[in-house]
């Protein structure tokens, strides 16, 4: 399951990447989830820092489990702040653009899934990373990407919730 770690790892770091670019802007999406007004940095470095550390454990075989695990903490908790504010519209913070959007079903589901992916990947055996991984990992996060900017049409037919 190579790919799939490296997948997992290209959206952490993307992850961090996005958290230390716009951190001004999620700083306040931040603490509107967590409820913390004042200290929006707060749980934004935290987040950063363990989103950090999870991708560079997803990419050493020996490590991927633990980074895995730490993966399937930081989306759940991203999932349940999400159902807290189920109903609402805000910036979720979820897309490079700073864009209000309902918190309905298919948001709160995005980060829910990703947990489970990586809960999975912790179960599976280490292999190491063969010359096609970094491919198949580009693709699914192409795919993902995609799936997030669909997520964003503004009330589609296919899309109840």
């Amino acid at each position: 399951m190579g790919p799939l770690s490296l997948f997992l790892a290209m959206l952490l770091a993307g992850s961090v990447a996005h958290k230390a670019i716009a951190h001004d802007r999620l700083a306040s999406v931040a603490s509107r989830l967590t409820g913390l007004r004042a200290q929006g940095i707060v749980p934004l470095v935290l987040a950063g820092t363990l989103e950090a550390i999870a991708a560079a454990c997803l990419v050493v075989p020996e490590l991927r489990s633990v980074g895995s695990l730490l993966a399937t903490v930081v989306w759940s908790a991203y999932t349940f702040a999400l159902l807290r504010h189920r109903g609402e519209t805000l910036d979720c913070g979820c897309d490079l653009v700073a864009r209000e959007k309902p918190v309905d079903w298919p948001l709160i589901a995005r980060p829910a899934v990703l947990a489970a992916i990586a809960a999975l990947v912790s179960t599976l055996p280490a292999v190491p990373l063969g010359i096609d991984a970094p491919f198949a990992a580009a693709g699914l996060l192409a795919l993902y990407l995609a799936a997030s900017e669909l997520l964003v049409i503004p009330n589609p037919r296919w899309r109840k919730s």
